[in-house]
């Protein structure tokens, strides 16, 4: 029987999602709130496309919120 589940990386921490997940559900399950930048394996997601960007088995995924100051 195949797993029915994926192993990802998001921000370095390890998430378990279901097979076939996109990354709008990564960014739901990590609950980070907007503005930020997404990027799956070095490679920049724009925001438009998070729900047809589907995930594979330890896909790294990170979430950058800016920073403001100076």
């Amino acid at each position: 029987m195949p797993d029915i589940t994926i192993q990802v990386l998001i921000n370095q921490v390890p998430h378990t999602l279901l097979q076939g997940a996109t990354l709008a559900d990564a960014v739901a399950q990590a609950g980070l709130r907007t503005p930020f930048a997404a990027a799956v394996n070095l490679q920049f997601v724009p925001r438009g496309q998070y729900a047809q960007h589907h995930l594979s088995q330890d896909d790294k995924i990170e979430l950058i919120a800016p920073i403001t100051g100076g």
